[in-house]
């Protein structure tokens, strides 16, 4: 028994590392082609570099206009996330603790609003808010909270069962309002939920790449996904510049999980338990 269980670690053990070998493969052939020269990445993509080329990554963060499009991204990604975290914590507290017909039939449209494909909608939604003048910024930010809002007031709903009504009852008691309720006592204890909702979202929006295409039309506004397409035109494609650009546009990303690490896998880990 101990030997066929000992075989089967090594087995799923084993199966682990190839996976893990296969999703370092893209990873592996980004950072190899990102200093290799234009004509080496034709003629030999899969190979080691025969010489390391640095050039490439400062004249790729110079075309990229890189702290200009960081600036871009970061603003558009931080305000959209926090506007999510507010409002859809707020309706999935105001929806869970009311309990009526009107609040369940609500909920149940925020749910269904998941399965909307975003082609479904894409095109009156960018008409319309083009005659609202607000194909922009400001305009794409309201977009992402729409967007988002469906999957995170239904996973603060599920997070906010948990938590009894009694701690409310208490808390008014003691002459809070209802916002000092939600506040000061009901948000601190969804925070594994708050940090499963800031990854998510986070991670969709900073990758996103359709949306801002649509919506963001100067060049001064532009985020990284968008940014990257300068090095693809109709007949040349500086393979060698967008993939050392791809690594800098990486960079952010890998910074943040690293910071986060702990809180994520805290909130995923605390998540669970709930």
């Amino acid at each position: 028994m101990q030997k066929q269980k000992a075989s089967s670690q090594l087995i799923r053990a084993a199966v682990g590392f190839i996976l893990g070998l296969i999703w370092l493969v893209p990873f592996y052939l980004m950072i190899t082609n990102s200093v290799k020269t234009k004509q080496e990445i034709f003629t030999n993509p899969l190979g080691v570099p025969e010489s390391f080329t640095w050039a490439n990554y400062p004249d790729a963060f110079t075309q990229l206009d890189f702290l200009k499009t960081l600036f871009n991204s970061l603003l558009i990604t931080v305000v959209s996330v926090v506007v999510i975290v507010i409002f859809s914590s707020l309706c999935a507290y105001a929806l869970e603790r009311m309990q009526t017909k009107l609040s369940t039939f609500i909920f149940m449209v925020f749910v269904a609003a998941m399965l909307v494909p975003f082609q479904s909608v894409m095109i009156p939604l960018i008409s319309l808010f083009g005659k609202a003048q607000m194909l922009n910024q400001a305009g794409i930010i309201f977009m992402y909270l729409g967007f988002g809002a469906s999957m995170s007031i239904f996973l603060y709903h599920g997070a906010l069962k948990s938590i009894p009504k009694a701690l409310d009852e208490a808390a008014i008691i003691d002459g809070a309002n209802r916002f000092q309720v939600f506040w000061k006592v009901i948000f601190p204890m969804l925070k594994p939920t708050t940090v499963t909702v800031v990854v998510l979202n986070t991670m969709w929006i900073w990758n996103d790449y359709l949306l801002p295409s649509l919506v963001i039309n100067s060049p001064s506004t532009q985020t990284i996904p968008l940014k990257m397409f300068f090095f693809f035109g109709q007949y040349t494609k500086q393979w060698h510049l967008a993939l050392a650009g791809l690594v800098i546009a990486v960079l952010p990303v890998i910074i943040f999980y690293f910071v986060m690490q702990k809180q994520i896998i805290k909130g995923v880990a605390d998540g669970a338990v709930k």
